[in-house]
């Protein structure tokens, strides 16, 4: 199959100066079918997971539209909008922004709550050409009129599905409501809901679609595995597993923020280089430890589901489940974050027997059984049995239903097809 390059596209010099800096050559799908589309100016609905590349899908079309159309933005203004649903992904895109228009005189600033608004609103004041944001902090400065969005020429919603979750979509509507009706519009999201669908048809003209599979489908570099092991083991299993030199930097998922704090805590114990990133730190705190995991100075990071979307850290060998999710699409959000960039990556799920209904949600979801690594030193018959009953059971209720009405299939059907 014949590869793509940056070259090909329609780009500015002063961006394809920066991709040639920074040694971006080819393009990821999403780059390549969108890239034109937003350049044209029109409207896009782009389907796809964390890590297919499409912040630069929308990032470096609307940097290069905005510097051909370039103009002072008025005071308190600003000519695009990119919403974001937490604040470590509205700082990395923001980052996104700064790097590519590293050579372009536009003017850009990010927006999120958690911190003092003087800084942010000192930027605002001249008004910017692009302005990244979370909901909660954009309308509480529209409240206080230290932003106005009348003039704003483009909308991006990053992650809306995400948006969903966290409960924003009344507020994006309030957003929407105060933009102009004619703007150019570029809506992202993994999963694609009703809600998200329905949204989507209401503030979009004549979209153009982009569908990238999820990386469980398409990345066979992640190796997948299931580590059943009794609850009072699994410390020592992860810290058995992380002696391994192989693990040079690891993402280690937990349910709770409780848990993410006392995982690090016993992990920095044992000599292991550890921070967390939970909801309960301070944005500094937040920032500092993202910090430290990408450039290295520590070893794991132990997260809740608040991080696994939005972090954006190249060279990450393992994401190790030490809690299976709640919502089993969260598993795919979850190993998103290893085997990027045709890298190799490792995924790593323990599993105790009160977690296996989980397990069960999650192969159904990725349509594939996750292969067992029995000879793991804390490897729990017992759990493995408990397995191997739930996936009786639930044969035996599809034989049943097969040969029934279907409803009960159907029900199934749009459980989990949204997230296909």
């Amino acid at each position: 199959m014949k590869e793509n390059y940056f070259t090909e596209l329609d780009l500015i010099e002063p961006i394809q100066r920066v991709l040639r800096e920074k040694n971006f050559t080819i393009p990821t799908p999403i780059q390549m079918g969108g890239i034109p589309i937003v350049l044209e100016g029109r409207d896009l609905i782009g389907c796809a997971q964390t890590g297919s590349g499409k912040t630069a899908a929308f990032a470096l079309p609307i940097l290069q539209n905005l510097s051909k159309n370039q103009s002072n933005p008025v005071r308190r203004s600003t000519r695009a909008l990119v919403l974001a649903p937490t604040r470590e992904l509205a700082v990395q895109i923001s980052e996104s922004f700064s790097l590519f228009g590293s050579h372009l005189r536009l003017r850009h600033a990010v927006v999120y709550g958690g911190v003092s608004r003087r800084s942010q609103i000192e930027k605002l004041e001249r008004g910017v050409d692009i302005l990244v944001a979370t909901p909660g902090r954009l309308l509480d400065l529209m409240e206080d009129a230290k932003i106005v969005l009348g003039l704003a020429k483009v909308l991006v919603i990053d992650e809306a599905d995400r948006m969903l979750d966290m409960g924003f979509i009344p507020d994006i509507k309030r957003i929407i409501a105060a933009l102009p009706g004619i703007r150019q519009t570029l809506f992202f999201s993994a999963t694609m809901p009703p809600a998200i669908t329905g949204l989507a048809g209401n503030i979009l003209h004549e979209p153009q679609h982009i569908e990238i599979a999820s990386n469980v489908h398409t990345t066979p570099q992640i190796d997948q595995k299931v580590l059943f092991v009794d609850r009072n083991n699994k410390k020592a299993l992860l810290i058995k597993l992380l002696a391994d030199e192989n693990v040079r930097r690891a993402l280690v998922f937990t349910r709770t923020k409780y848990m993410a704090k006392d995982l690090s805590r016993q992990l920095v114990r044992q000599r292991v280089r550890s921070d967390d990133l939970h909801g309960d730190k301070t944005q500094a705190a937040r920032q500092q430890a993202l910090n430290s995991f990408h450039k290295g100075r520590i070893q794991v990071l132990v997260a809740t589901d608040i991080a696994s979307r939005g972090i954006d850290v190249d060279n990450i060998s393992h994401v190790i489940n030490y809690e299976l999710p709640y919502e089993p699409e969260n598993y795919i959000h979850r190993i998103g974050r290893t085997g990027r960039a045709g890298k190799k990556g490792t995924a790593l799920s323990f599993c105790e027997a009160s977690e296996v209904g989980y397990l069960r949600q999650i192969e159904k979801v990725i349509k594939q059984q996750l292969p067992v690594w029995e000879t793991q030193p804390f490897h729990s018959h017992s759990a493995a049995a408990c397995s191997s009953s739930a996936k009786h059971r639930s044969s035996s209720s599809s034989a049943r239903y097969a040969g029934s009405s279907g409803r009960k299939r159907s029900r199934s059907k749009k459980r989990y097809g949204s997230y296909i």
